[in-house]
């Protein structure tokens, strides 16, 4: 290249910024020059928010220590999810999602053959947080940090402060030569193929060879300016509004998120070492606003409380193609699939990742476009998926919602044949690899689902008293005897 390619990323908060760090990083300054505008009218929506494992990944590799960004954006691990009354009807009252780490390698296939079995009707235990370390910590509140002689690697996700995270990428990057304009964006101009020329905004031009469009919701270059369709998922996940509260810091800052069922929907639990972030997620054909509200007040015992409640709008689906012409949205510009697995920054970073693996690939033109539409539509849909089957497999009866949410038919062909796989007693693990989606959601992922649902047949009345390999393999003293090495979360939170 006889100059370095100008990328111009229009909007900040934490998707523009990842992608800011992440270039400048990837690309010396003489192949690349980043560029971000923000509008300084424009507030992040800066609710407290999780993450899966994978931004403990994009932190290591730009360089990133936890004791450089937690305190500032009061920050929490998280090693699980723990759904409380999603299935009331199969006995479960509560099961965890824990993040897999290296340990379970030695355990998750007695998990897996438990559940194979117990679908045939022996009684096998099937409690997947039991087999699995991280479940382990989350049941004993202990951080997921490990001593230096402990010989396998852990998986861990963070609660923060999203708009402080933020503001945090933001001042990193900033010393990282990327630089940042503060103005709104009034116009966008066109070359005469199509593609974007420059930014127009009320403090100058800003011209540019690529343009990333981290302008939320409204998605202003790619679906506005570019006419991008956006497709939404609305037929099979139901849920476009929330409702958001804060509440005092948790007396025992717990390692993981609660995601309770409501009667419209869901309620977020996310412990912050600042506060307590709080949101009911609900579908708005089903209940109001104010009728959300009240619901949410009164499980948090704030009914006769005087703290503002924030109301927000959610637009769940994709867009039709995540980059095109010289543009790529990012964040919640390309799609929002609502976050109940705390997906949202993970489809950001690897859509990042993949996008610059790209672009680089071909030469920083559009020559490698359509494999990235291929991989981002489909990383887009699996996930869907994965949440979709949390509701079609609920068995509450308390409201329309669920009962819709129940009686819906709309599910991909991927869905269906892992459905279909468990409840004919087929091996789970066999079609996930069939099917090539483990990059998605593994099978250890779809076992602690369908489990943690009570999705089984009644108990066969002959009971042969052996086959249960929780037991016949000691997984328990395995399992606690590795979490000895690792520390509660207050004490390392005091660190």
């Amino acid at each position: 290249m006889d100059k370095p390619k100008h990328i111009v990323i229009a909007g900040g908060g934490t998707a523009g910024w990842m992608a800011a760090n992440y270039f400048a990083h990837k690309w010396q300054s003489d192949v690349v020059k980043v560029t971000l505008v923000e509008s300084p009218d424009i507030g992040i929506i800066g609710v407290g928010e999780g993450s899966t494992p994978t931004l403990k990944r994009f932190f290591h590799e730009l360089g990133i220590h936890d004791s450089d960004w937690m305190v500032r954006c009061n920050a929490t691990y998280k090693v699980s999810i723990q759904f409380n009354d999603w299935s009331p009807a199969s006995g479960v009252d509560s099961y965890r999602h824990p993040f897999i780490s290296q340990t379970d390698t030695f355990t998750q296939r007695a998990f897996e053959v438990n559940c194979r079995t117990r679908r045939l009707g022996l009684d096998t235990h099937v409690k997947g947080e039991d087999f699995l370390i991280n479940g382990v910590l989350a049941q004993q509140n202990k951080a997921p940090l490990t001593p230096d002689n402990f010989p396998f690697r852990m998986e861990y996700g963070y609660h923060f402060d999203s708009a402080l995270l933020g503001s945090y990428l933001r001042d990193l990057a900033v010393s990282r030569n990327v630089n940042h304009v503060s103005a709104n964006i009034t116009d966008v101009v066109l070359h005469e193929n199509g593609d974007i020329q420059q930014l127009i905004t009320d403090k100058g031009n800003i011209e540019g060879d690529f343009f990333i469009d981290c302008t939320g919701f409204s998605s202003k270059l790619l679906q506005q300016t570019l006419g991008v369709r956006f497709n939404s998922y609305s037929d099979n996940l139901f849920n476009d509004s929330a409702v958001v509260l804060p509440t005092d810091v948790q007396s025992t800052i717990s390692v993981e998120t609660q995601s309770t069922a409501l009667r419209n929907g869901w309620c977020w639990t996310i412990p912050l070492q600042s506060r307590t972030g709080n949101g009911y997620v609900y579908s708005s054909a089903h209940c109001s606003s104010d009728e959300a509200e009240v619901e949410l007040r009164q499980f948090l015992g704030l009914t006769n409380s005087d703290v503002d409640a924030r109301h927000l709008k959610m637009k769940v689906g994709q867009v039709e193609k995540h980059w095109y012409r010289n543009c790529l949205a990012l964040g919640l510009s390309q799609g929002f699939i609502e976050p109940l697995e705390a997906t949202a920054l993970h489809l950001v970073q690897i859509c990042i990742e993949h996008f610059a693996d790209l672009y680089e690939k071909g030469q920083f033109t559009n020559a490698q476009q359509h494999d990235f539409n291929t991989f981002a539509k489909e990383r887009f849909d699996r996930v869907r998926d994965y949440i979709v089957a949390h509701y079609k497999l609920n068995t509450r009866d308390d409201s329309e919602y669920w009962r819709d949410n129940r009686n819906n038919t709309n599910l991909s062909p991927s869905l269906m044949k892992i459905l279909q796989c468990w409840f004919n007693r087929e091996d789970l693990s066999e079609e996930i690899k069939r099917q090539n989606i483990g990059m998605h959601w593994d099978s250890v992922s779809w076992h602690c689902l369908l489990a943690g649902y009570g999705a089984f047949p009644a108990l066969a009345a002959n009971q042969p008293g052996k086959g249960d390999l929780y037991t016949e393999q000691n997984v328990a003293q395995f399992v606690q005897g590795c979490a000895l090495n690792f520390k509660t979360h207050e004490d390392v939170l005091k660190r």
